[in-house]
């Protein structure tokens, strides 16, 4: 699979000239995902960057980077990219080294070096000897510690903080609730051994705490109680009034609609309602039919 880097051109033969360009000072050669890798000895960095910028058309530096292996001996590495201009072509270096072990400075072959040496310090803890000017560069002042190491919290040690008393920015120890030091990675659906907040009201009665929330369940548990549901007979629709007289607007005007009107007789049925026009249409007398003319014959023609 080749690398979603941009493309870089092969250079054919790299490897027997870094052998013979080198010698000794070349530690190992690697050729992976279409790029060079090389790693030398530290003491020979300095003069290994010169022969490769002299040598071998390496022009640029364009980075320097650090990595933590806190497993190993010397548990940094120190990599150097470099560019080859005119051949088109990347190489990376590698030198190891520890926390006490300074790497030769490559200042004096690429003066752009001085600045990327002191972001390996800042970040690292790697110590360049020869740079004009170690110091720390992306950090406060006052920092301590070096805050890409493995080992190095990721809360940090001291946070700031813009106080309204002092009117201005303080220093101070970082504190942080207990809750957020504890990472809690069991799912709560299903069912912690310890009560969660809020679940102490579960108990009901008080005679025992809640366990937390209950586990789901399972599909074939859901179908079953689905069947069970649909099985059982509908609720019966419940009835507002059982008697006439049981009109729900309280006593008083149950008692009076249990009395029976004076003639005893019920109530007549509701006719259907009839309109103004309809009943004028009923009361009006019927018109009586006027006689009808009698027809004239045609005349003219053969008649």
């Amino acid at each position: 699979m080749a690398s979603p880097a941009p493309l870089i051109a092969a250079r054919e033969g790299v490897g027997p000239a870094l052998q013979k360009l080198l010698g000794e000072d070349l530690i190992e050669h690697i050729f992976a995902v279409g790029e060079d890798s090389i790693t030398v000895r530290r003491e020979a960095v300095a003069g290994v960057m010169v022969m490769l910028r002299d040598e071998l058309d390496y022009q640029q530096l364009m980075e320097i980077a650090g990595v933590d292996y806190p497993e190993r001996a010397e548990r940094f590495e120190v990599v150097y990219h470099l560019l080859s201009v005119t051949k088109n072509h990347r190489l990376r270096v590698r030198v190891s080294t520890d926390e006490t072990t300074p790497v030769p400075s490559i200042v004096p072959v690429w003066p752009v070096a001085g600045w990327l040496e002191r972001e390996v310090f800042d970040m690292y803890g790697v110590l360049f000897a020869g740079n004009p000017d170690l110091r720390r560069i992306l950090t406060d002042y006052g920092f301590q510690g070096h805050p890409q190491r493995k080992d190095f919290p990721l809360t940090g040690y001291t946070e700031l903080r813009y106080s309204e008393e002092d009117k201005r920015v303080v220093y101070e120890p970082v504190k942080l609730a207990q809750d957020f030091r504890n990472f809690d990675f069991l799912s709560p659906w299903e069912g912690a051994d310890y009560v969660l907040p809020g679940d102490e009201k579960a108990g009901g009665t008080g005679e025992a705490p809640g366990k937390g929330a209950p586990s789901p369940m399972t599909a074939q548990q859901v179908k079953v109680a689905d069947d069970k549901a649909a099985k059982k007979a509908p609720a019966p629709t419940p009835k507002t009034t059982e008697k006439p007289e049981q009109t729900g607007a309280g006593a008083k005007a149950n008692v009076k609609a249990a009395k029976t009107s004076r003639d005893g007789a019920k109530a007549p049925t509701a006719a259907k309602a009839k309109t103004p026009a309809t009943k004028k249409a009923e009361k009006a007398p019927a018109k009586p039919k006027a006689p009808a003319k009698p027809r004239k014959p045609k005349t003219g023609g053969d008649a």
